[in-house]
């Protein structure tokens, strides 16, 4: 743990002076303008696209949880989607981090059984990595496809590409035929979140895990193939979200510029740095820069993504500080805070 506090204000700092470099190679009054730029219909039309995207994984959990049989409120789940959303930013790695206390507030404060618990955020965040990896294998195979004259080797990898497309294919093949094996992979995830210091003291019950995720694959599939439609809905708009932000930043791109711009961002978020500090600017400014743009186009598509971060965060920061007021176990005087040292997973 000791060595786990030192590494993550280690992993800030490099985010924050890779992030401080490149903003110091660009014109930084073209913020302004660009944001200055945007009509109000647009703002919020772009805002309550990104909304929409949160209540669709929102009510992709919710589904994965009624396919468990356990039916918590959608608003209340949002809160602690949010709330544990937060923990994931600040978190090193690509977005993950809050898993532990989601199914800690889940399992003590919606008292929700455990086990199930985490089957449906396992499953969850299952298909929001498939759906992650697919689009990110395909987007790679077809900017290479546009750029294969330009390359050597490419239909080497092309080969290698359509094989790992294929593998994630077969992964989703898994999880409807042969739920059992996906199980007992589960199940030694739970074990390693079961380490988490909230997570210690709660009672175990991932025996029976293989055979509830047999039982609701064989009883609900229609729940399972909803929560798929619902992931492939909120990617079509996450695409549509860049989309939009690169033509506020006057960004006409094709198809290839697209996914040049789409696969080195997704690329950059895979590093183990909070929220894709630094990472993400320098894919942006790297791909633009490619593409024939000048570095003011490129901030400006900075600007306008970190300042939608920036709302997102602030929105799940207020979200965990509801969880903490509405939510606090008075039973446990040592569980005065939700932030203290311990929670984030070492």
């Amino acid at each position: 743990m000791s060595r786990f506090k030192l590494f993550t204000p280690l992993l800030w700092l490099l985010a924050l002076l890779l992030a401080a470099w490149i903003f110091a190679q660009l014109p930084l009054a073209t913020i302004t303008q660009t944001i200055a730029a945007l009509s109000w219909f647009q703002l919020v039309y772009w805002l309550g696209l990104n909304l929409v995207i949160i209540l669709l994984c929102n009510r992709r959990w919710q589904l994965l949880n009624n396919v468990f049989g356990m039916y918590p409120g959608f608003g209340r789940l949002l809160l602690i989607r949010q709330a544990g959303q937060a923990v994931s930013f600040i978190t090193p790695g690509p977005q993950f981090g809050g898993e532990p206390l989601q199914i800690y507030w889940l399992y003590r404060l919606c008292n929700l059984p455990l086990g199930k618990t985490i089957l449906a955020l396992g499953l969850d965040r299952f298909l929001e990595l498939w759906i992650n990896f697919s689009v990110l294998l395909l987007g790679l195979l077809i900017v290479l496809v546009y750029s294969a004259q330009e390359l050597t080797g490419w239909p080497e990898l092309i080969g290698v590409l359509l094989l790992l497309v294929a593998l994630m294919f077969a992964m989703l093949w898994v999880l409807l035929r042969q739920p059992l094996w996906l199980g007992k992979k589960l199940q030694g995830l739970a074990q390693r979140w079961h380490q988490h210091p909230r997570l210690l003291l709660l009672e175990s019950g991932f025996q029976a895990m293989g055979e509830q995720l047999r039982t609701a694959v064989r009883t609900q599939k229609a729940g399972l193939l909803q929560a798929l439609l619902l992931s492939l809905v909120s990617w079509a708009m996450l695409l549509l979200d860049l989309w939009l932000v690169l033509r506020f930043a006057g960004i006409n791109a094709d198809l290839s510029a697209f996914l040049l711009v789409l696969v080195s961002m997704r690329l950059s978020m895979l590093l183990p740095l909070p929220g894709g500090i630094g990472t993400l600017e320098a894919a942006l400014l790297w791909s633009l820069h490619s593409l024939g743009h000048p570095a003011s186009a490129a901030l400006g598509v900075i600007a306008l993504m970190r300042m939608r971060d920036a709302l997102v965060l602030g929105g799940s920061l207020w979200c965990l500080r509801l969880v903490q007021l509405r939510y606090k176990d008075t039973s446990n005087t040592k569980d005065t805070d939700l932030l203290t040292d311990g929670v984030l997973p070492g």
